[in-house]
């Protein structure tokens, strides 16, 4: 393997940052989901309502997850340039490695993530169907 710099670590800082934007941004959107389905639902919990609070859990852990890795990764990643600094550049490789390692995690994690809110986005089509058929 090469020879690593400041500048191969440091080329992940602005993809994380917008990363975990991107990933606060969902969760955000995701509190403000919530909010309107209790408001919507106070004192009556349809069947459609149940499934989507379930979906819901589920994305809020989801998310918490990839927030977790994102962090993690840009934690590695700042070790890296560290270890880089002080010529060490076999533990700066392997910081590296392992930044890259944990920000696929956290992509895998949010490709499951948004298979899981077209699920929601299915069971509000679902309910509008059988509400238009009726």
């Amino acid at each position: 393997m090469g020879e690593i710099d400041l500048t191969t670590p440091a080329l992940l800082f602005p993809a994380i940052s917008l990363l975990l934007l991107a990933y606060t941004n969902r969760f955000l959107v995701l509190a403000q989901l919530i909010r309107q389905l209790h408001k919507q639902r106070q004192g009556e919990l349809q069947d459609v309502s149940a499934r989507q609070i379930a979906n819901l859990r589920k994305r809020i852990g989801l998310i918490k997850t990839m927030q977790a890795y994102g962090v993690t990764s840009f934690i590695l990643c700042s070790l890296a340039m560290f270890f880089i600094f002080v010529n060490q550049a076999g533990i700066a490789k392997v910081a590296f490695g392992l930044s890259l390692f944990v920000l696929v995690l956290s992509l895998v994690y949010s490709l499951y993530e948004i298979t899981i809110s077209t699920d929601a986005i299915k069971i509000e089509l679902e309910d509008l169907e059988q509400k238009h058929s009726t």
